[in-house]
């Protein structure tokens, strides 16, 4: 297994406090919430591309297109009159 090599940032100083915030609450070494966020960040990021990619097939499939319209169609009917 190769050692990856250590990592140096300059976060200034709002960097440093949201960093410090995070240790903080989670009871963790700065170190260690910085990886924990890097990680979140990137399963966040993933997520949205993921969900994005989704709503673009929903959008260029036809038959979707035409169920979505005629659901929006009957909640507009059930409704009722403004």
């Amino acid at each position: 297994m190769s050692t990856i090599p250590p990592l140096s940032l300059r976060l200034g100083r709002d960097g440093i406090k949201a960093l410090d915030k995070i240790a903080r609450q989670r009871g963790i070494s700065r170190a260690e919430a910085a990886r924990q966020a890097i990680a979140e960040t990137a399963e966040r990021e993933r997520r949205r591309r993921g969900l994005a990619a989704e709503a673009r097939n929903l959008v260029e499939n036809p038959e979707y297109v035409r169920e979505a319209r005629e659901v929006a169609s009957l909640m507009e009917e059930l409704r009722g009159p403004r």
